[in-house]
């Protein structure tokens, strides 16, 4: 993995970026991911303002390389989520499930580096238009919130590709190096990979969400509630009501009331397997250790320099 745009742009070793995942991505899988030399995301979609600047200061104290923030803009008090970003002068944001156009502007005015997720070219186009540094790609199979075309990976990169000039970051299915070199096959300069570090020592997430992901298999997870924010989710008896009233053609704000408040917390942070909203990928079928975030990094890297090899060796085109 040669230095390239998303290398150099965030002044990362290895162009991998931990997704900056609700409930599971607090300050110390964040510094063991930028230790090791990805970048890590804080997940602020979970953290009263208070609690944020808590998890910045202590990424500072665990580590000297960058990290950044994501943010979701869905979150109902983003307004103080920025002012704190920018008071503890964070130096790269992610934003999501929102327009960048709000925000982006600000951030780069205080020096900050932002980058924005997107599921489909529209909106691609439209946040490289607002002025964002680079855009992650999240296909179809990712976990957490999704895009309603159901676009995979494999596809959405090309297409994304052919439409903006600033870097794009792959997400969704990407766990092992393999995925990596398939990824920057494709044309991109780096890879936000998600469900693989939930299942590392140092997330945040509850040990029993953790065992849920290894022990799961193909066709666990299944992309829900596309009329309200589209969700991947492991199948448990929660899924079992959401699926029982989509079936029964339920309103937004049945399935709302349905929702209820802390589910996610509920299933992620507390470990209730049942009653809990559990947001993973697709590729949660291929996890199969609890590891360190170091450990997930040097295997990343290895494997991906293992395959590159590969091809060259048996490449007959």
């Amino acid at each position: 993995m040669k230095n390239n745009d998303i290398t150099n742009l965030f002044q990362i070793r290895y162009p991998i970026i931990q997704a900056g995942m609700v409930w599971c991505s607090g300050w110390e899988l964040v510094s063991a991911v930028s230790n090791a030399g990805g970048l890590g995301l804080i997940g602020s979609g979970s953290m009263y303002p208070e609690v944020l600047r808590e998890h910045i200061q202590k990424c500072k104290k665990a580590t000297d390389k960058p990290f950044g923030v994501n943010v979701p803009m869905l979150y109902p008090d983003i307004d103080k989520h920025m002012d704190v970003i920018i008071s503890e002068e964070v130096k790269i944001v992610f934003t999501s499930a929102g327009n960048p156009k709000i925000w982006t502007q600000k951030l780069k005015e205080n020096g900050i580096t932002v980058v924005h997720v997107v599921s489909n070219t529209r909106f691609a186009k439209k946040a490289e238009e607002a002025g964002v540094d680079a855009i992650v790609a999240e296909g179809f199979e990712a976990g957490g919130h999704n895009g309603r075309e159901e676009t995979t990976t494999l596809c959405l990169i090309p297409l994304v590709k052919q439409v903006v000039k600033i870097p794009v970051i792959a997400a969704g299915g990407i766990a092992t190096g393999r995925a990596v070199l398939a990824a920057m096959a494709l044309g991109v300069d780096g890879v936000q990979i998600g469900s693989r570090f939930i299942a590392a020592h140092e997330a945040s997430a509850n040990i029993n969400f953790k065992n849920k992901i290894i022990t799961s298999v193909e066709g666990d997870t299944k992309l829900m509630m596309k009329q309200l924010t589209p969700v991947r989710l492991l199948k448990n008896k929660f899924f079992d009501i959401i699926q029982d009233a989509e079936d029964h053609c339920a309103s937004d704000e049945d399935l709302t009331k349905l929702l209820g408040k802390g589910r996610a917390k509920k299933g992620m942070f507390e470990g209730d397997l049942e009653e809990g909203e559990l947001e993973v990928g697709q590729v949660s079928a291929l996890i199969r250790e609890i590891r360190s975030a170091k450990e997930i990094m040097e295997e990343i890297v290895n494997e991906y320099k293992q395959a590159k090899e590969e091809l060259m060796k048996y490449d007959k085109i």
